[in-house]
């Protein structure tokens, strides 16, 4: 990162911000599915899978969840529907699965996420997002949220977390 470009970013939610952010999300998917013997943590590549890792972990030290942590692999940049691969096999079927990702921005990546749950039964499926900047395009809506942020379309957000010495929530 150049000298420049940390000075053009301005940070909105510090490490232990985001570490408590995380937390609280971790017990409102419990509260919604304290009924269920596990759930699947479906992590978007990327900083979306970092943050599902994290997400994974907290739910098994304050619950009793069997949680089962997938990678979603698909190419995010190009405008049309690419494969989606899961990093590992795993039967979603008749499951409940939460879709996580970093930042909730259009809705295109995580309409394009959901499709390989689409092709089977399931018992629910949810997202979880640690930003929303609610400029929806798309009509996915995000069942857990840490923070809402408004936004103009120019400013980007950017959530770190796979490296430790700059982790948070930055607004460029």
């Amino acid at each position: 990162m150049t000298e420049n470009s940390t000075v053009s970013r301005r940070q909105i939610l510090s490490a232990h911000q985001t570490g408590q952010k995380i937390r609280r999300i971790a017990f409102e998917i419990y509260e919604q599915n304290f009924e269920e013997k596990g759930i699947i943590v479906a992590g978007i590549a990327g900083e979306g899978f970092a943050f599902a890792q994290r997400l994974a972990a907290e739910l098994t030290g304050i619950s009793p969840l069997d949680v089962q942590l997938i990678e979603l692999r698909f190419d995010k940049h190009i405008h049309q529907q690419s494969p989606i691969l899961f990093d590992r096999e795993l039967n979603v079927e008749n499951q409940v699965v939460i879709v996580a990702d970093d930042v909730l921005n259009t809705g295109r990546t995580l309409a394009f996420a959901l499709e390989p749950f689409l092709k089977v039964p399931m018992k629910k499926v949810q997202v979880a997002v640690i930003v929303d900047r609610s400029h929806h395009k798309f009509p996915i809506h995000a069942d857990y949220v840490g923070y809402s942020l408004s936004t103009t379309l120019t400013e980007h957000v950017e959530v770190v977390l796979s490296r430790a010495e700059e982790e948070g929530v930055y607004l460029k």
